[in-house]
């Protein structure tokens, strides 16, 4: 399996202002930059960007590659997870109908069904009798489910103890959303939570989104989940994707639903941190749109 060369340990920083030069062509709008993680106001040579500028971007350019084409260290994920799996109920460690990385690149269709022998091992297991079961899905991001999907369920799973049955976790490489909803219906669980790497960005290669999807079965569309997105830790903190994904698995255990019919209105509530924290304009980070 490809390792993961090395890397920093965040994310690339974001270009600064070039230093006063003859050569270099400042941005009236260059103070505005403090309140936003977007390119804006990088100034110019000539009609060029500045050296810094080009060089942050080549960089944050190689950093998402990176973390689309390499492979999580399954093994070691694995370890990790069974360490916090509930009741000491084993990972399942599944795999996609797509068999390497350039297949699941080019045909995403196969990245949303399993493999023959994933099937067969869900097939074989005991019906977990839970209201909810997670996913760790690699999808297009490794770096972001091997930083932040750990984390995430150290905070999550103990929200849960007292009011959810909590199913095994499956850990499947090269999967796509989709993939989720097959493994809770071969589970028999009420609730999927698929955690995934989300597509890497110039500012977020390692970004993960939460998809949670009521009565799970094969052939479901998108407007059936509800997506919590840019999980990590200079986006939503791990905190308030507890608060946003608990409410809305409440709500929809009450309301037997979820997708579009299901809004989340976790911001209205106390939360562990103001919710609307992310979204102010001084945050290092800005949201993507729901």
């Amino acid at each position: 399996m490809p390792r993961r060369p090395s890397a920093p340990s965040a994310p690339a920083s974001l270009p600064t202002a070039e230093p006063a030069s003859a050569a270099v062509t400042p941005n009236p709008w260059e103070r505005l930059r403090q309140f936003t993680s977007a390119r804006i106001a990088l100034g110019r040579a000539g009609t060029s960007l500045p050296t810094r500028a080009h060089l942050d971007f080549a960089l944050a350019h190689a950093q998402a590659r990176m973390a689309v084409h390499t492979e999580v260290d399954m093994d070691l994920l694995a370890n990790e997870l069974q360490a916090i799996a509930p009741h000491g109920q084993p990972v399942l460690r599944l795999h996609s109908a797509a068999q390497d990385r350039p297949t699941y690149l080019q045909r995403p269709d196969l990245g949303r069904r399993l493999g023959s022998e994933s099937r067969a091992l869900l097939q074989g297991q005991p019906p977990a009798q839970a209201d909810v079961v997670f996913v760790v899905a690699d999808g297009l991001s490794s770096l972001a489910i091997e930083r932040n999907a750990l984390p995430f369920l150290r905070q999550m799973l103990p929200a849960l103890a007292e009011q959810w049955r909590v199913g095994p976790i499956s850990l499947v490489r090269n999967a796509r959303v989709a993939l989720g909803d097959e493994i809770g219906a071969a589970l028999g669980a009420s609730l999927v939570v698929v955690l995934i790497g989300e597509r890497p960005g110039l500012s977020s290669p390692d970004s993960m989104g939460l998809y949670m999807t009521w009565q799970p079965r094969p052939g479901m569309t998108d407007e059936s989940r509800n997506c919590i997105s840019n999980v990590r830790e200079q986006g939503l903190s791990y905190a308030q994707a507890v608060h946003k994904l608990h409410y809305l698995m409440q709500q929809a255990r009450q309301r037997q639903l979820s997708g579009v019919q299901l809004k989340d209105e976790s911001d209205t509530l106390a939360a562990p941190e103001q919710a609307s924290q992310a979204f102010m304009l001084g945050n290092s980070a800005a949201q993507p749109p729901r």
